[in-house]
């Protein structure tokens, strides 16, 4: 089938970016596969991570299929073009049907880009994750890709105003190593170290990060862990439970 819609939407992409001067890098997108199957598990910190996590990818030539929530295929302007660049639709009540999409996709080859910790992190920490992403690696038999963003979260994150036209901002992206089925005893363990490999990455990413702080007002975009005022991960729990009441109420 034809990429009529993914490549257009990549280029309008980059050409924000320049015009943005947003200051990219990116590293070890050498290990993503450049044909096969294979899973890319980024920690989530802002509205627009599947874009930069899909960045990760180009120097491959992979255009990753990314799951998302089913809510965004319906909005009037994303649904096309979600629809277009054939993203995995995500239906809460309808999970296996969501999964199984997934699955089929690893197993005709193509790469298939997750968020495990399932919604975003307030607390900019890695979030327990969900096992999704290593059950459907271990059936697939496919790898799976640690992918750490950093800086993405300046731009549009939950609780905070959209800055998308905000300039000169630094964004990370670091692909780790691969993860393979085969050298764990199942999907669980497997999960575990992905939490663990994401989690250094994270780390890395902040500690490289070239940006800091102009003032105290602008520290919430760091964890509460290196001196910022995002919320600590116990005081995030909190929030989403909180969401979570509220959106059933």
């Amino acid at each position: 089938m034809p990429e009529l819609v993914y490549p257009p939407v990549i280029a309008a992409a980059k050409t924000m970016f320049r015009v943005l001067d947003l200051r990219l890098t990116v590293q070890g997108s050498h290990h993503v596969p450049r044909t096969g199957g294979a899973v890319m598990a980024s920690n989530h910190v802002s509205y627009l991570d599947f874009i930069f996590c899909g960045l990760g990818a180009l120097e491959s030539r992979r255009l990753v299929r990314f799951m998302a929530k089913e809510s965004v295929f319906r909005h009037r302007v994303s649904g096309p073009l979600m629809r277009g660049m054939r993203h995995i639709p995500v239906d809460r009540g309808a999970g296996a049907e969501s999964y199984a999409a997934a699955l089929a996709a690893l197993r005709a080859g193509e790469v298939v880009g997750v968020f495990p910790e399932a919604t975003i992190s307030r607390s900019f920490t890695v979030k327990e994750l969900k096992s999704g992403a290593t059950r459907m690696a271990c059936e697939a038999a496919v790898p799976v890709l640690p992918v750490a963003l950093w800086g993405t979260q300046r731009l549009w994150t939950k609780g905070r105003p959209r800055t998308l036209t905000r300039r000169h901002t630094p964004i990370t992206i670091l692909v780790g190593e691969p993860l393979h089925p085969a050298a764990y005893p199942d999907a669980v363990a497997m999960s575990a170290d992905l939490k663990t490999r994401l989690q250094d990455l994270v780390d890395r990413a902040q500690r490289e990060y070239p940006d800091q702080p102009a003032d105290d007002a602008d520290r919430w975009w760091l964890p509460a862990h290196l001196g910022g005022t995002a919320p600590t991960p116990e005081q995030a729990v909190a929030l989403d439970a909180a969401d979570r009441r509220s959106s059933r109420g």
